[in-house]
């Protein structure tokens, strides 16, 4: 394939839509591409006056909003690394993450900076304050007078004032390092995914031309997910930048109800979620339609009639102005599949990862089959590491452009993700069929091995457990040769129904034969055990399963 640089990109998307809409905060203020420029330049001179080198690294941990954007594509158009944290991170994480990434920049969100110390980040030059841009702490004074004397350098680098014509961004390469994204994921402690210019490229190039070639600079989209994690910043940020698109941060924790709101006021162009999301949707607004509705689904034309309407409601809930939505990040529930599905609601499950920028498989919702996650994408080579990669699951490998250079300063790490002709190793089972569509089998790492040596995909089980009402979330750990699982029950709902938490407890204790009736014998489920509050999670909204095995 032949690569372009992804800042030149994003330097021809500014010269053209200089007065189209850029970012917003959902309900707060809206940015201009004009205006997310004059701010970059802002910076690129902060920068360079800091002593900020290419190369370098920027590190940004805030919750989503329009300066975040602003901040990455600064650090980036400079030719910095921008290192993205995820906010929700505990202090010392960030503190150890800030340091391990060499940053000498930090931009950080005002209520997380009141947790942190600048003493125990000693490599920083400044900290600055993200809605307002202004230092929190500088090295020495000089640098201080850097930014307090700004409007001065900028009326003086700028006298005719600034224009399109003053954008010169830094020219990547395919192989150099654009960013370092550090993700805990569910299997231990954070590593610093290194990405090149090459995989960002191969997924803007996706997006535009496989994936949403109707989108356009007339397009909208809301930005739901933590844009510090991959599948978030590309596909609700960064590809929307660079077609000259309009996003709405929005700011706050994505509730359902928060994101309907959202997705009908702004009407987006493409919905981008992870599955979770869309599950919780259908347990709380379809479920109890379907179950309402049972005796007339019986019937053939009153189940059409039924269907259609559902699906008119739930695509007029989304905005009613979306292509599909793209599903990614998790597994997909297989009974909400079936449900939508039958409906003909226009969504597709994806599946990638942050060491592939992250896209690997993607399917268009009216050509995908049923429990895939799509075919592999151009410029991208998968293979199953089994005998019988069409019935018998085995490791998913990739090898392509989209996939990254390795971990920051972590060469044990990085030997490991590799296999040894050199395929990345994704730590995920599957087949593909006859079609070249992928189907996720579990993790590897996550899998457990049955009495007379099956594999048991957890996942598989949890969907299952899943279907159950008030069962908000569950994990199924193996314990002393028995599998248990882990129930995050939804107390709030339990109580609006009138039943205490001992009698909801008993109420999904006596579900157990119910759910086990849809297993397989050596996947019996032997005990439940409730979680008092909701598991830890990755940026991913994953469970973090290492935490809970035994």
């Amino acid at each position: 394939m032949q690569f372009q640089s992804v800042n030149k990109l994003l330097e021809k998307s500014f010269k053209e839509n200089w007065e189209r809409e850029a970012l917003s905060n959902y309900h707060g203020v809206t940015l201009c591409y004009k205006d997310v420029a004059r701010r970059i330049q802002q910076l690129h001179i902060n920068f360079r006056e800091c002593g900020l080198q290419k190369g370098d690294k920027v590190a940004l941990c805030s919750r989503n909003q329009a300066n975040w954007g602003v901040c990455f594509l600064a650090a980036m158009t400079y030719g910095a690394v921008p290192v993205p944290i995820l906010h929700e991170f505990k202090p010392g994480n960030i503190h150890y993450l800030v340091n391990h990434s060499e940053a000498k920049v930090l931009f950080v969100d005002d209520v997380i900076w009141e947790g942190l110390s600048e003493s125990e980040m000693p490599g920083l030059y400044v900290i600055v304050q993200m809605n307002t841009l202004k230092y929190l702490y500088s090295r020495d004074e000089d640098l201080a007078s850097v930014r307090n004397n700004l409007p001065d350098t900028f009326a003086k680098a700028f006298p005719a004032g600034f224009g399109p014509d003053d954008i010169e961004y830094y020219e990547d390469q395919p192989e150099e390092l654009a960013l370092i994204n550090y993700t805990s994921g569910t299997s231990g402690f954070s590593k610093g995914v290194m990405i090149p210019y090459r995989a960002l490229y191969a997924n803007i190039l996706l997006a535009g031309e496989y994936a949403e070639p109707q989108m356009n600079a007339d397009s909208e989209v809301v930005a739901m997910l933590p844009s510090a994690h991959m599948y978030g910043m590309m596909f609700e940020f960064l590809f929307e930048m660079t077609i000259g698109a309009h996003v709405h941060f929005l700011t706050r924790v994505p509730s359902p109800k928060v994101i309907l709101n959202a997705l009908a006021e702004v009407k987006p162009d493409i919905i981008i979620t992870v599955p979770l999301v869309i599950e919780k949707i259908y347990k709380n607004s379809l479920k109890p339609v379907l179950e309402r509705n049972k005796t007339f689904l019986s019937l053939p034309i009153a189940n059409q009639m039924i269907y259609k309407k559902i699906r008119s409601k739930l695509i007029e809930a989304f905005g009613g102005r979306f292509e599909e939505v793209i599903l990614g990040g998790a597994a997909f529930n297989p009974e909400v599949e079936r449900v939508l599905r039958k409906i003909h609601f226009p969504f597709t499950v994806g599946y990638g990862m942050t060491e592939c920028a992250p896209l690997i498989t993607y399917c268009k919702w009216y050509k995908t089959k049923a429990g895939s996650c799509g075919k592999v994408i151009p410029n991208c080579s998968i293979r199953i590491d089994s005998d019988d990669p069409k019935t018998i699951p085995g490791e998913i490998q990739v090898k392509g452009a989209n996939v990254f250079l390795g971990y920051y300063r972590n060469e044990e790490a990085t030997r490991q993700a590799f296999t040894e002709d050199g395929w990345l190793r994704t730590g995920d089972m599957g087949v593909i069929d006859e079609d070249g569509f992928l189907y996720l089998r579990g993790r590897s790492k996550c899998m457990i091995l049955g009495p007379s040596g099956q594999n048991i995909y957890p996942e598989e089980l949890e969907a299952v457990i899943n279907n159950i009402s008030y069962v908000v979330d569950s994990l199924v750990i193996e314990d002393g040769g028995t599998l248990v699982a882990l129930i995050y029950p939804d107390y709030h709902q339990g109580s609006l129904d009138g039943l205490g938490r001992s009698a909801l407890e008993s109420r999904l204790t006596a579900a157990l034969p119910e759910i086990n009736k849809q297993l397989p014998n050596y996947a019996q489920i032997r005990k439940i055990e409730f979680m008092p509050e909701d598991f830890e999670r990755t940026p991913k909204r994953s469970i973090k399963r290492y935490l809970y095995q035994r």
